[in-house]
């Protein structure tokens, strides 16, 4: 009976811990394959990455390799969509240490969070210690440039432009301010009509009705407009036009889905 007990207890024990193994790893941001973080900083980076997660409705990685061959860009675009599909929110900072390439891939509203001149202000501060080899560093700066480009929005004016076709797509945004005039707007004319309604007709509220039976008349038409011809104007922006940063983001395509980011030697 004891022998049963114990195999019985080991039996549940088993299963529990293969449970709990790919709930665990689902939840995994940092994916560590040139093993250049430590137990204590991976733990660290994925809370910065989950925090930021919450922020973007999505997923956002962090991936070390020193055996890719694979063109840092397709690594990136791919890794990302088999973690969250294409044209969903997420991002994904990659350091390849075989090629000493480091590349940033978005997907979905990170696209728009980071435009390119965003990505390389974030590259620039993070130079430093890609080239000194500080990897942990420059994970951590990643994550907070990221927070603070979500924090602070999507830039006013702000456009994606595809790399092969050239065609720009714009982005509109509401300020604060534009928001707080419309609402004031709305409600002087709704105050302004039902003074003017009131007054006109000495309407006592909830004491008339109006016959409109008697009073209305329905005529139905038939409308019928044809699209003849339709054109689509689009310009070519060249990658190192000063002028494609500010607010824009440059985009390519990748198995059906659409990416943005880019990426810098170190």
């Amino acid at each position: 009976m004891k022998n049963f007990y114990s195999c019985f207890s080991f039996i549940i024990t088993a299963f529990f811990f293969l449970i709990a193994l790919p709930a665990y790893g689902a939840l995994e941001n940092v994916e560590d394959q040139a093993n250049v973080f430590q137990t204590e900083q991976l733990t660290q980076l994925n809370q910065e990455a989950e925090k930021l997660e919450e922020k973007i409705k999505g997923g956002i990685y962090i991936v070390t390799t020193d055996t890719n061959e694979k063109q840092p860009r397709t690594f990136a675009n791919e890794y990302l969509r088999d973690k969250v599909g294409n044209n969903q929110n997420g991002a994904v900072f990659l350091i390849d240490l075989n090629q000493r390439e480091m590349y940033i891939a978005t997907s979905g509203n990170m696209i728009d969070y980071l435009t390119d001149s965003r990505r390389e202000a974030l590259f620039d501060k993070v130079s430093s210690e890609m080239s000194g080899g500080d990897y942990y560093a420059a994970s951590k700066i990643f994550l907070e440039q990221m927070t603070n480009y979500v924090d602070e929005g999507v830039p006013g004016g702000h456009y994606r432009i595809d790399e092969k076709t050239g065609k720009i797509s714009y982005y509109k945004t509401i300020t604060l301010l534009e928001g707080i005039i419309a609402f004031a707007l709305a409600l002087v004319g709704s105050v302004a009509f039902f003074i003017i309604v009131k007054s006109r007709y000495q309407l006592k509220l909830g004491t008339y009705k109006y016959p409109f039976r008697q009073n209305t008349q329905l005529e139905l038409t038939e409308n019928e407009n044809r699209l003849i011809n339709s054109f689509v104007t689009t310009r070519r922006i060249p990658k190192n036009n000063p002028s494609s940063g500010g607010g824009g983001s440059s985009t390519n395509s990748s198995g059906g889905g659409t990416f943005g980011g880019g990426g810098r030697g170190f």
